[in-house]
């Protein structure tokens, strides 16, 4: 049976910059579905208005608006359209086995944590110069990245012999490391799961940000 296709092209709340926004943009593109962003001014506050709070209420970026279907929460979104919309697809973006299934979790609970807290906070304080703990975001990265090396060195995939959505969900802030001065270059096996999921039909990369650092 041919896989479901929106009728409408879908809506994505949140920000091109933003890592979170972009594993929901890259997935988009990955299974070819049509959407539309609408940017949000953060600094402005926009999250913080009733008509953002109506759809998430935690005031927080990305959020899909399929038709009347609305689901807040990047990880939760990318298991929304995978179970929704990836049916079809020759890749199994999340593993039906139950092994298979607590693998992606694993990496989505280390892209909510060690991840999210770790090069993506140090790239908060280059790129947008928040007033964060640099030391303690480098000293998770540090964490991160040599269990991330050492699964890659086994296999080609974090959570499996082929892409799922545990790679999406670690793509875009470990991609963008650097501009937070996270070296990659001690990290082959990451540095050449970055190019694998860059060479997959239909990737779209997130915009490379200025580093503000010395600003």
């Amino acid at each position: 049976m041919p896989r479901p296709l929106p009728t409408e092209p879908l809506v994505l709340y949140g920000l091109p910059l933003s890592g979170h926004c972009h594993r929901v943009a890259l997935f988009l593109s990955l299974l070819r579905l049509p959407f539309r962003y609408e940017e949000l001014d953060l600094a402005a506050g926009a999250h913080r208005q009733p008509d953002f709070l109506a759809l998430n209420p935690f005031g927080q970026i990305p959020v899909l608006k399929d038709g009347d279907t609305v689901v807040a929460d990047s990880n939760a979104i990318l298991v929304y359209l995978a179970g929704r919309y990836g049916a079809d697809e020759a890749i199994r973006w999340l593993p039906a086995d139950p092994l298979g299934a607590a693998e992606v979790q694993r990496w989505f609970s280390a892209a909510a944590s060690l991840l999210a807290f770790g090069p993506a906070r140090a790239r908060l304080k280059h790129v947008f110069g928040a007033d964060i703990d640099y030391a303690a975001a480098m000293a998770l990265a540090d964490r991160l990245l040599p269990v991330m090396e050492q699964t890659l060195s086994a296999r080609a995939y974090l959570a499996a012999d082929t892409p799922t959505l545990a790679d999406i969900a670690m793509y875009s802030y470990t991609a963008h490391a650097p501009e937070g001065g996270v070296s990659l270059r001690p990290y082959p096996a990451v540095r050449a799961w970055l190019q694998q999921v860059e060479a997959l039909p239909g990737f779209v990369g997130m915009p490379r940000s200025p580093d503000r650092s010395g600003d």
